[in-house]
């Protein structure tokens, strides 16, 4: 590592291969890596279908590698490779040049292509909660046995990793994840069954696809980031806990054995938690606005309404119960959300779908991957049965 201007670079461009570049972490980490040339270099670019940014992403970055769903003529891949399928988005997150594999796709689709990651030895910055969610019994140990590194880009679980630091894990007493609360914090518990996708998609303080945004507005994303705490950090499920914070400029907190707590804090930024995954443990400059607690002023915090929110309380319980319970979590989720976005169910209906294919489940030990796929697959089948059933 050497310096530059003042700050440490690395040897070389660093190679990253994003996986899920047109969404809305691909594109802020494409915005991130753009402004540090010297650092990075991307080798692979995954995207679904919007050929169009895609394409201008090939012409700014110049990959070795695109992987798209699309037809090829519909791309202008200029000298890249071109692959479609999970075979592509293998190739793209065990790409020879890539030291740090980017995984920004949403849903199950990650977990296969992660998981080969880690084999290769690829160091993960982790976007996506279904893999850990899913697979965390699975990946956490593959990890540790191929001495990967996985880096988490959620905003909350980036900010116990700074704030847990070199800190022992017997020192730990807690894990606090911070909630906005989502667009309905306020809403009576008898408006939420008429409130639309328009109303759900009006996130207060962050601007997210269309999937997590439902799930902040459910608490769902807060359940499943509590699954994923789990996993990251080896902590009880009973020492993680849920706080509203309204404001989102604390984004976690850590409290230890002394009672002291530790939190990070910043504006509300998505770029900043990517840059650190990207550059960790160097802290650099970065195009994110300068927090002001002057300008805050207040800030304010709440515990849950875990009654009209009843999806953390269905999130916690399945990761307890751990086995396959948090993929068909996760699945059934996925598919009512979806049913919901097209105005099949209502909101309240997102979670007792959920709820109602949790309810049928038989778990099973999670040998492999393959696991994890087959009750994915039987989770899906199950709740779109349920969906059709209770169709408005």
């Amino acid at each position: 590592m050497t310096a530059k201007r003042g700050r440490p670079v690395p040897d070389g461009p660093i190679g990253v291969s994003v996986l899920g570049s047109t969404g809305s972490i691909g594109q802020q980490t494409l915005d991130v890596i753009s402004q540090l040339p010297e650092w990075f270099r991307i080798v692979a670019l995954t995207a679904g279908s919007n050929h169009q940014l895609l394409s201008e992403q090939i012409a700014a970055f110049g990959p070795d590698l695109v992987v798209s769903d699309g037809p090829v003529e519909e791309i202008a891949i200029k000298d890249a490779t071109f692959l479609q399928g999970s075979e592509g988005l293998i190739a793209a997150a065990t790409h020879p040049a890539a030291e740090i594999v980017v995984v920004a796709t949403s849903g199950h689709a990650a977990i296969l292509p992660t998981y080969r990651a880690i084999e290769a030895g690829k160091t993960i910055a982790l976007a996506n909660k279904e893999t850990i969610v899913c697979a965390g019994e699975l990946i956490m140990p593959l990890a540790a046995q191929h001495g990967v590194e996985i880096r988490p880009v959620d905003s909350e679980h980036s900010a116990i990793w700074q704030a847990l630091g070199t800190m022992r894990r017997p020192d730990v007493m807690r894990l606090i994840l911070t909630a906005s609360g989502g667009p309905f914090r306020t809403t009576l518990a008898s408006e939420l069954r008429t409130v639309t996708a328009e109303q759900a998609l009006a996130h207060p303080t962050w601007r997210m696809g269309g999937k997590i945004t439902i799930d902040s507005a459910t608490l769902m994303n807060k359940g499943l980031e509590l699954i994923e705490a789990h996993w990251l950090f080896d902590i009880p499920y009973d020492r993680i806990d849920v706080l509203v914070h309204p404001e989102s400029i604390i984004h976690s907190l850590v409290e230890f054995a002394d009672c002291s707590q530790v939190a990070q804090l910043s504006w509300p930024d998505m770029r900043l938690p990517i840059q650190f995954a990207l550059t960790h443990p160097t802290h650099l400059s970065s195009p994110c606005r300068r927090l002001d607690l002057a300008e805050v002023g207040t800030m304010h915090f709440e515990k849950p309404d875990l009654d009209r929110f009843p999806a953390l309380t269905l999130a916690r319980r399945a990761g307890e119960r751990g086995q396959t319970y948090p993929t068909v979590l996760s699945a059934a989720d996925e598919l009512a959300v979806e049913a919901f976005l097209n105005g099949q169910i209502s909101f309240t209906g997102i979670t007792d779908v959920v709820q109602q294919v949790l309810a049928t489940h038989q778990p099973v030990a999670i040998a492999n991957v393959d696991t994890i796929l087959d009750i994915d697959a039987w989770a899906r089948r199950t709740a779109a049965a349920e969906i059709a059933r209770r169709q408005i």
